[in-house]
């Protein structure tokens, strides 16, 4: 065996190629063991997951490998199912068996004149079989004619199917597969069988992962393996993941059309205005820190956008807006990712999750978001929910150049295509005389054929349907419509061996217009073709609207347009500063990571500042910061802090207690929740055996349900101790119980020379819930001493009993 390894590189030298080409060729190999070797090893580990869940989530493995119904307390555990599965497996593998030697086979060797000799030598679908995690139903956002399911799936297979081709032997050995599945009953119905079809897809593009055999090993070279997962992913999309569907009738006689193709339920329009504080990406040679060059990703679902590249710039300004089709909501989420680019590889720069439930109920967002997975940033978006409606007086012309409407176009089928373009009865084109007898054979066959949808300047492809002039494709196109008056809908149908088209036909969108509900369901004429060839489209037309926001209702998240706090002595951009009392340390320009404290309640917040709280015990500057002018106005008996009685603005000689009590959420985003405050005061009599008071810090700490993340924002600290007379540089240390490890403890920026430090940093962990409540977090206020230093350290700690706190609307407090 050493003799034979040793061959090609004999080989290489007696053809006199240089040693650079075996270098290259051991290193394509020794990445592909190692590519080998990494998938063998994670199907390994999923495989001993499999055997034992209790063991393996006593053992605390990461959040990303646990079942949902770990994190998430509305999804279910159905080990019932799973076990109905188990039993029903090998049933089921015996019917997948005989469907793959007598229909696939069968339509394998008819697609190719190469493929002729496929035959499948071994068929296994192992003894392991797919797992339902979790089920979530939903009951209140949909509607009571349906029932709407979303399957966490979970399959990691040990199948074994091989297949040879010309005497090549190909093969899969083992496949992990892993996304949400949502399923909808609908209709219900009063008699048998209750439901009338049953339609499944996949929300997100599963997480595909194939090991191979056979020669099929070659696909796990670097290079072709990402671009082979892709081409996979690629094909499942097409079919399964919305807005594609598959919708099986359960009842005879049931039509499935609007149920295959439903109506999308909006269009949300996303302006990517700015970003601020980026992470710097750049380096020359390894440690000159440079600026980078960032740019967006925005995607729902399988549509993806990009923004231009702003060159050098950490605090970029896009000013770019997007629109996107939503088919599903709750279900379906805006994911912005930042990157910055580089010839190479581009660097990831944070990315953002933002539920479209609440910007539909919302109808308008206009904020700062913090950017997760880094260190700093924060991003400018400002988001509208556009609802489809059937009213044309919504149709005048943007003059921005956005859209007016929404075109939904349900491709249905054709009639009567000539074979080939020469076919013609109404054209004058005449039959030539063709001397190449296998091109005239080719012609003689029925076309393969395939759709051009256009619209302005976007253009869609269906589908192919292979040899047939009646073909049947099923399938729904959206187009953003700038002027429905002027604008048209070009169809032209093409062969897929030819580029000539079999067929045109162009549809003024103002002939919709003339329908009542802007609908045309018909057949329509094709030019340029057959005297009777058809294509039958439905097509829907719908304005694109605006609604107004309930007033009633408390808006979600932070809203960064809203006018700033009361006190406010100076304004620049973005950010604000708040004078603070006599005495008490100013507070530095507001960062967007203390965006927690924005706004009181609509309600009942004003209740705890009565007078006599307020002279007593005066409000410091950083929770003012928290305070709405909004809240000064309905409330008028309850005048904002700026106007309490001169004698308030004293400091109080004993620490203030301020607890703030979040309200609803925030747009599900992942991010930092902005919610509204209550404001109380109290007196703590707390001493260190002294007439000194201890120091302070102040904490915000929340759970941040999407992100599965506990968030703690350091305020600040005050009244610290000095440890010597050269005066103190402190720092904040945090460690998440029982968790000491040095890779995960958390540290401030070390402030110098004060005993009043203000932070405003943000610390996530990403845990469970359940996890975090059984846990505490150990909070250290720290010198940075010089390292032979004989200065103490450390200047106060304080330990939060997470079990104790309600997480989930947070508190904040000295």
């Amino acid at each position: 065996r050493a003799l034979l390894w040793l061959g090609p590189v004999y080989l290489a030298g007696y053809l006199g190629l240089s040693g650079s080409w075996v270098l290259l060729a051991l290193a394509l190999w020794l990445c592909w063991g190692l590519n080998r070797r990494g998938k063998r090893d994670r199907l390994a580990a999923a495989f001993a997951l499999l055997e034992d869940e209790r063991e393996a989530v006593c053992r605390g493995l990461a959040a990303r490998h646990l079942p949902a119904w770990v994190h998430f307390p509305d999804v279910e555990r159905v080990e019932w199912l799973n076990k109905v599965l188990v039993q029903a497996w090998p049933y089921f593998g015996t019917i997948m068996e005989k469907t793959f030697k007598e229909v696939l086979e069968p339509k394998i060797r008819a697609k190719s004149v190469h493929l002729k000799t496929c035959t499948f030598t071994k068929i296994h679908f192992g003894e392991k079989c797919p797992r339902i995690n979790g089920i979530k139903a939903y009951t209140k956002e949909i509607d009571r004619r349906q029932v709407t399911l979303d399957l966490q799936i979970c399959y990691i297979g040990d199948c074994e199917i091989h297949m040879d081709i010309s005497k090549f032997n190909l093969g899969v050995k083992g496949v992990q597969l892993y996304g949400t599945l949502r399923v909808i009953l609908e209709p219900l119905l009063t008699d048998a069988p209750f439901v009338g079809a049953v339609t499944l897809f996949f929300m997100q593009k599963p997480h595909l992962e194939i090991n191979w055999a056979g020669m099929s090993n070659l696909l796990d070279v670097p290079g072709i393996n990402v671009m082979s997962d892709s081409l996979i992913q690629d094909f499942i999309a097409a079919r399964l993941v919305l807005p594609n569907r598959i919708t099986v009738p359960l009842k005879k006689n049931m039509n499935i059309a609007h149920l295959r193709f439903p109506v999308p339920q909006g269009v949300i329009r996303v302006h990517l205005l700015e970003a601020e504080n980026l992470v710097q990406k750049d380096n020359f040679l390894g440690a000159i820190r440079g600026k980078s060059d960032p740019y967006a990703l925005l995607r729902i679902g399988t549509v993806q956008y990009r923004s231009k590249t702003v060159s050098r710039d950490l605090n970029p300004i896009w000013n770019e807006t997007f629109e996107f089709v939503v088919h599903e909501v709750p279900g379906q989420d805006l994911e912005v990712d930042l990157y910055d680019e580089d010839p190479d590889k581009d660097d990831f720069m944070g990315s953002l999750l933002i539920g479209l439930v609440d910007v539909m109920n919302d109808r308008t967002v206009d904020e700062w978001f913090p950017l997760s997975k880094t260190t700093s940033g924060h991003l400018h978006l400002k988001l509208e929910w556009l609802s489809l409606v059937n009213d044309q007086e919504k149709l005048h012309e943007d003059k921005k150049g956005l859209s007016t409407a929404l075109l939904i176009v349900y491709l249905d089928s054709a009639f009567n295509l000539p074979k080939n373009h020469f076919e013609y009865s109404n054209g004058e084109c005449g039959a030539k005389k063709i001397k190449n007898n296998k091109y005239l054979k080719k012609m003689e066959r029925e076309p393969s054929s395939f759709v051009l949808l256009t619209v302005g300047n976007k253009t869609q492809k269906s589908k192919t349907c292979n040899f047939s002039k009646d073909p049947t494709w099923g399938q729904a196109f959206t187009f953003f419509v700038h002027s429905a008056h002027s604008q048209s809908l070009h169809i032209e149908i093409k062969d897929k061996e030819r580029d000539s088209a079999l067929g045109t036909s162009v549809v003024c969108l103002s002939h919709l217009l003339k329908d009542p509900n802007m609908t045309l369901d018909q057949r329509f004429q094709l030019d340029h073709s057959s005297s009777d060839s058809f294509i039958k489209m439905k097509l829907v037309l719908r304005a694109l609207n605006v609604e107004e926001p309930d007033p009633q209702r408390v808006k979600a998240g932070v809203n960064a347009s809203k006018p700033g706090p009361v006190r406010v002595t100076e304004k620049a951009g973005n950010q604000q500063k708040f004078a603070s009392p006599p005495q008490v340390s100013k507070v530095p320009p507001m960062s967007k990571d203390s965006a927690v404290l924005e706004a009181l309640p609509k309600k009942d917040s004003g209740e705890d500042l009565d007078a006599k709280d307020s002279s007593a015990a005066p409000v410091p500057s950083e929770t003012v910061s928290g305070l709405d002018e909004a809240e000064s106005k309905q409330n008028p008996e309850h005048g904002p802090p700026s106007a309490l009685p001169s004698g308030a603005a004293a400091v109080p000689t004993l620490p203030v207690l301020q607890e703030m009590r979040l309200a609803p959420s925030v747009t599900s985003l992942g991010s930092l929740p902005s919610s509204c405050f209550e404001l109380s005061s109290s007196n703590l009599d707390i001493h260190n055996g002294t007439e000194m008071p201890l120091g302070e810090i102040q904490l915000t700490v929340r759970y941040a349900s999407i992100r599965q993340s506990l968030v703690v924002l350091v305020n600040g600290c005050r009244n610290l101790v000095p440890s010597s007379n050269r005066g103190v540089d402190p720092y904040v240390r945090i460690y998440l119980l029982p968790d000491r490890r040095w890779t995960s403890r958390k540290k401030t920026s070390v402030k110098k020379k004060t005993l009043n430090p203000q932070y405003d940093e943000k610390f996530e962990f990403f845990e469970s819930l359940e996890n975090v409540k059984k846990r505490s977090l150990d909070i250290a206020v720290k010198n940075s001493r010089p390292f032979i230093s004989q200065e103490r350290k450390e200047l106060g700690k304080v330990r939060i009993d997470l079990s104790q706190e309600d997480l989930i609307k947070g508190f904040a407090q000295w």
